[in-house]
């Protein structure tokens, strides 16, 4: 009888304790300990995902359903490419089920990235000049999916670690606007904080329906959260879409985070 997969959640391990060795901070040895004992940890390794951020994905698609056989889909910040992993089977993206449409992974970031099957991965600093451009090129036509799990280097301040993220969602709403197709879905991570309003006003009048969630395989303790646009309504909104002030700022992305749980 195979295995039922589980969510990860509620499953009982012996506890892996780590000592402190020389040189290394307790934060880091206390972070290595949560690694060690995090059930979604162990199931990616046991899963062949490369992180645990994965399962993040899984659970919205399952909630969602935007991840469809066929789909056009771009991944910006994928390091280290569990999301493409996900997306990859998800839009049969190697053409594994030959009932069904196949679709395409496109993975930007600033990190090298090893490859994966079924995507098409680039180095990139997405907020480079003319990168979008780039990323426009690469990608040869319009996109059915945009997902960002962009982060800033943390800064130890939360208030503007938040500021920093949500010009980051900012720059990947912005080419979103650009690439999607109608109806496209816009998949983003943010902090929760309160200064992102004009981002979700943008959000609602450019898509039919935006949802603000935390999928069970978030920490509990951690900040973030994920903005689900779908059902982009096009270019055509109120003289068109991406309108409104949203900038890319002046920010790297993927840096060492807190709240960056990959």
């Amino acid at each position: 009888m195979t295995e039922k997969p589980t969510s990860g959640r509620g499953q009982r391990e012996l506890r892996v304790r780590v000592k402190t060795a020389k040189g290394r901070k307790l934060s880091s040895t206390l972070w290595l300990e949560r690694q060690l004992n995090d059930p979604y940890v162990i199931r990616a390794k046991k899963e062949g995902y490369r992180g645990r951020a994965a399962y993040k994905i899984l659970e919205l698609d399952d909630r969602y359903g935007f991840l469809k056989p066929g789909a056009r889909v771009v991944d910006l910040g994928c390091a280290p490419g569990g999301w493409c992993q996900v997306a990859v089977g998800r839009v049969n993206a190697l053409g594994q089920n030959p009932k069904k449409p196949v679709g395409s992974v496109l993975g930007v970031d600033l990190q090298e990235i090893e490859a994966i099957s079924g995507a098409e991965i680039y180095q990139l600093d997405f907020l480079a000049e003319g990168a979008e451009d780039q990323v426009k090129a690469w990608l040869g036509g319009r996109a059915d999916v945009v997902l960002s799990d962009m982060a800033a280097a943390s800064s130890g301040h939360k208030g503007t670690d938040h500021l920093r993220i949500v010009a980051l969602v900012e720059a990947a709403l912005a080419f979103a606007f650009d690439v999607l197709e109608d109806d496209g879905t816009f998949v983003a991570k943010v902090l929760a904080g309160g200064a992102e309003n004009e981002m979700q006003t943008q959000l609602k009048k450019n898509f039919r329906k935006v949802a603000n969630v935390k999928p069970p395989a978030s920490r509990a303790d951690s900040s973030e959260k994920f903005v689900v646009a779908s059902g982009f309504r096009g270019r055509e909104v109120d003289g068109g879409a991406g309108q409104g002030g949203l900038g890319q700022g002046g920010l790297g992305q993927d840096g060492p985070d807190q709240d960056q749980e990959r």
